[in-house]
């Protein structure tokens, strides 16, 4: 992915033609923390931004109000607040209608996570839920380390940058506490190298880029033989990781066809199938629709993909 953080006002990337556009993080400065943290009006325009987008970082947000919905990938999640969202680098997601959201977000890139680097794999099974109504002591628990984090990362007083971490750990951990919303995330108890062997596996084909790795092209690329990956992925989540890289690169093409106007030989292209005849038998038999239909059923109306220039 590119280069996840900018210095502020930097214009955004033009995307390719008919592609997502890539929002990237804004800091301070060379060496500042890959860390932002405030109200929708604060962080900026692009935080209600109602157009397909996708970022290179993290974002938490905790909705108190407003109307509408919040669609993540190809789920429409209705707004009835408080909610806590969970977006990760590289879903598309948008607002959509009614009164825009009102709440706090928190934003940070991959390398934030440094001293906690287990939390990586707990946001990863956040965002396949992504989505968590809030009861009344819940809300007030994710109210008050939001509310944290914000003045913490505006004093910036001395410390500042192993403060936001703790607390981001501690809302991380908290987040995780919530009812299960019976999300898709596995069972990962496996400890060790091969828990984190597994988890930089998920976090490997989660990337746009990966879509038509082969299981051996990815043990290669995290430094393992085919065999120790197969049964590292298979201890964490009891799934094999060629099942994984299918389910991976489909949901891509979902996404593709959602929210892009990439043609399907396109599509096909940018989830490594050289044949779309075949790219097309593939989509259908994962999906149980051709790339045609899927389409008609889950686009949205054209909109212009250029961005305002300061991302969020």
């Amino acid at each position: 992915m590119r280069s996840t953080t900018v210095l502020p006002g930097t214009p955004s990337l033009p995307p390719p033609p008919g592609d997502v556009p890539l929002h990237r993080l804004e800091v301070a400065g060379p060496g500042a923390v890959p860390f932002a943290a405030g109200s929708f009006e604060a962080v900026g325009p692009l935080s209600r931004w109602d157009r397909p987008h996708r970022h290179t970082f993290y974002e938490i947000v905790h909705v108190s109000a407003g109307s509408g919905a919040h669609v993540v990938d190809l789920a429409r999640w209705p707004l009835r607040p408080p909610h806590l969202a969970v977006i990760l680098p590289g879903q598309v997601h948008h607002w959509e209608g009614g009164r825009g959201p009102e709440g706090t977000l928190v934003l940070f890139t991959d390398d934030f996570l440094v001293d906690h680097p287990g939390d990586r794999e707990t946001l990863r099974k956040l965002g396949e839920q992504c989505w968590f109504g809030l009861d009344t002591d819940h809300d007030r628990s994710v109210r008050h380390v939001m509310a944290e984090l914000v003045a913490e990362h505006r004093q910036r007083a001395p410390g500042h940058e192993s403060v936001l971490r703790a607390l981001l750990h501690v809302l991380v951990v908290r987040a995780s506490r919530l009812p299960d919303r019976g999300g898709t995330g596995g069972d990962w108890r496996a400890q060790g190298r091969p828990a984190a062997v597994a988890e930089a596996f998920a976090l490997l084909i989660a990337r746009p880029e990966a879509a038509g790795r082969s299981v051996r092209e990815c043990a290669d690329r995290l430094g393992v033989t085919p065999h120790y990956l197969t049964q590292a992925v298979r201890a964490a989540t009891g799934r094999p990781p060629g099942r994984l890289l299918i389910e991976a690169r489909a949901c891509q093409a979902q996404r593709l066809l959602a929210h892009t106007q990439l043609s399907v030989r396109q599509v096909a292209a940018r989830t490594g199938f050289a044949d779309p005849a075949y790219f097309s038998r593939f989509f259908r038999r994962e999906t149980g629709s051709s790339p045609g239909d899927f389409r008609k059923h889950h686009s949205r109306p054209h909109q212009s993909l250029e961005a305002p220039s300061a991302p969020a």
